[in-house]
């Protein structure tokens, strides 16, 4: 219990720090890719998901939760991202952090998202993850590695990051 409660002080923390959207609509490249951490999440219909099942193309994987501003205001560029990317062989799963079922209802009720939603109640998989604020991103390639991050919230639908994604899928 500890240990969630100071992973999410500092989270709160970073976010005085990240601005409610990046001005510079870019990807980090990690210089040493590694392996994706493997987790068993539900959605919100109780369907699980694995990120291994989705091996063999560009994962979005966006960590997030329903009282961080950056994340209120990166869900409807998701959401149009979505609609460009779901018929180009790219998954894209927002991850909520340590929040109930009926919050993240309310939430989508304002901000409708298509793309699948999945919870960490137990902040067991944010734990096993690099997460420095909220929202943090990364884009797996097909090989299951973490090629990309974004800290802090992006206009997910510009054309550039876009294109990054779509890269992934000629590796």
């Amino acid at each position: 219990m500890f240990k969630i409660t100071l992973k999410l002080l500092l989270i709160i923390i970073s976010l005085i720090c990240i601005s409610s959207v990046s001005a510079a609509q870019s990807l980090t490249r990690l210089s040493n890719p590694e392996m994706a951490p493997d987790f068993t999440l539900q959605d919100m219909d109780g369907v699980e998901h694995k990120l291994s099942d989705y091996k063999g193309q560009p994962v979005i994987v966006n960590f997030w939760a329903t009282w961080c501003p950056p994340c209120r205001a990166e869900m409807p560029s998701m959401e149009r991202a979505w609609n460009k990317l779901k018929d180009q062989g790219v998954a894209m799963l927002a991850i909520n952090v340590g929040e109930d079922e009926d919050t993240i209802f309310t939430f989508l009720g304002d901000y409708p998202a298509n793309f699948t939603i999945l919870l960490d109640q137990t902040g067991t998989t944010s734990e096993a993850w690099p997460l420095r604020g909220l929202p943090t991103t990364f884009i797996i390639s097909p090989d299951g590695r973490i090629i990309y991050q974004a800290i802090g919230g992006r206009e997910w639908d510009d054309e550039q990051l876009l294109q990054q994604i779509l890269a992934l899928k000629k590796q």
